[in-house]
């Protein structure tokens, strides 16, 4: 789940707490160009208050009105289409002639939300599944691959965790590396035992870990949404961190450190407890091939290269 829609989760269920009537949007399909992804979210309040976004602000007024007058009053889900001819789609200023289909819910389930957000702290992957008939919810354990689905019977959504970044060490490379994956929507956590590397976190948006990376990684849990990044380049650290990170189901562990060293960590990690797969998991040196020279240019590399793997865009053969 990411940011923007977490944080729309989030205000729904203080509103709701705080006994104001609220409807959740959901876009459910689109034709042609739309700002907005399948599964966004925008939560509306009987007074008009609104969080999150189903088109980068082209239909949102209209679907508040609509909402304050028309669906908070009903007891079902009812699906709103914008843009269905030209000049409807210029009219709410529709991108390329787009088409938006919501799903809009006037009487959301705050256990239902609650549980979500429960299992999203826990870093499970939860699908919900809405009754189209009933206005229900129920819920059920999922995976990350199950798509999306809204037919006349259903709409089923998966939600989890946001996608993670740990990154081992707090040098200067760290710090731009974890501002980049914080600009691409990644939560960031920093890990490093050493002292005079304390005073260097000072950004509100990342977690500091001060301890030995292994035993922190145990700790905190790596599942597969997890990129791990060593970059502290003292084998000390990097190569304890490396030895948990492979084993985990992290969708991404790289490490800092040229061709040559990087088969000098490979070998040395085979005397550990450590498969050759395992191993052949480790992306080093870290980062895409762009001719990066500077630390914020090789951050920068290191996040292309988490990304494509994230997506599963083959990576180009490093040079």
């Amino acid at each position: 789940m990411n940011s923007t829609d977490l944080s729309v989760l989030n205000v729904a269920v203080d509103w709701l707490k705080s006994c104001h009537p609220v409807a959740i949007a959901t876009v459910v399909q689109t034709w042609g160009s739309s700002p907005r992804p399948i599964g966004s979210w925008l939560a509306i309040r009987a007074d008009g208050q609104v969080t999150g976004s189903v088109s980068g602000g082209c239909v949102e007024d209209d679907l508040i009105r609509r909402v304050q007058t028309e669906i908070l009053t009903k007891d079902l889900p009812e699906m709103v289409i914008y843009g269905v001819s030209q000049r409807e789609a210029a009219r709410f200023g529709l991108p390329c002639g787009g088409t938006l289909r919501l799903l809009v819910e006037p009487k959301p389930e705050l256990a239902i939300l609650e549980a979500i957000l429960a299992s999203i702290s826990n870093h499970q992957i939860t699908s919900r599944t809405v009754d189209l008939v009933t206005g229900k919810s129920t819920l059920e354990d999922a995976n990350r691959n199950e798509p999306f689905i809204c037919d006349e019977r259903i709409m089923k959504t998966t939600y989890g965790p946001r996608w993670r970044m740990v990154i081992i060490g707090a040098g200067q490379l760290s710090l731009y590396t974890a501002d980049f994956a914080l600009a691409s929507d990644f939560e960031v956590t920093i890990i490093d035992p050493r002292e005079e590397y304390v005073e260097g976190i000072n950004r509100e948006q990342i977690q500091f870990i001060k301890g030995m990376p292994d035993d922190v990684l145990l700790d905190i849990g790596i599942d597969s949404h997890t990129a791990v990044v060593a970059l502290t380049h003292d084998p000390k650290l990097d190569d304890m961190a490396l030895m948990e990170a492979l084993k985990s189901p992290a969708f991404y562990v790289g490490a800092l450190g040229s061709r040559i060293n990087t088969q000098k960590r490979k070998a040395r990690l085979l005397e550990f407890d450590l498969s050759q797969e395992q191993i052949e998991r480790l992306h080093g040196p870290v980062g895409l091939f762009i001719g990066a020279l500077t630390p914020p240019e090789i951050a920068i590399s290191i996040l292309a290269e988490v990304i494509s793997v994230k997506y599963g865009v083959p990576i180009p053969k490093k040079v």
